[in-house]
């Protein structure tokens, strides 16, 4: 994804999930990390973010107008992790370009 970094708009990435062989409830909101590509290792507790469900999709709203963050122009790794039952999968879901 690319995003000027005067936009606000939501970040969409498409979660799926089996929590002990029962169906996946979003009950717990799913988070996001946004981390600088130059970086390396996984995103440290302070990092994340709370977004929201909008099924299948988890989502956060970023930017300068009202967004839960705002990214300085560069290259990010956009990072997602939810409760699910016993699992909190931690996963690594693209890079978003701000420019």
């Amino acid at each position: 994804m690319e995003i000027a970094a005067t936009s606000t708009e939501y970040l969409k990435v498409t979660a799926i999930s089996q929590a002990g062989g029962s169906a996946f409830n979003p009950a717990a909101p799913p988070k996001f990390a946004f981390l600088p590509t130059s970086t390396t290792g996984n995103p440290a507790v302070e990092d994340w973010l709370t977004g929201e469900w909008s099924l299948p999709h988890a989502r956060i709203l970023i930017g300068p107008s009202g967004g839960i963050t705002v990214l300085e122009p560069g290259e990010y790794r956009v990072w997602l992790t939810w409760s699910a039952g016993v699992e909190a999968p931690v996963y690594r879901a693209g890079t978003i370009t701000v420019y």
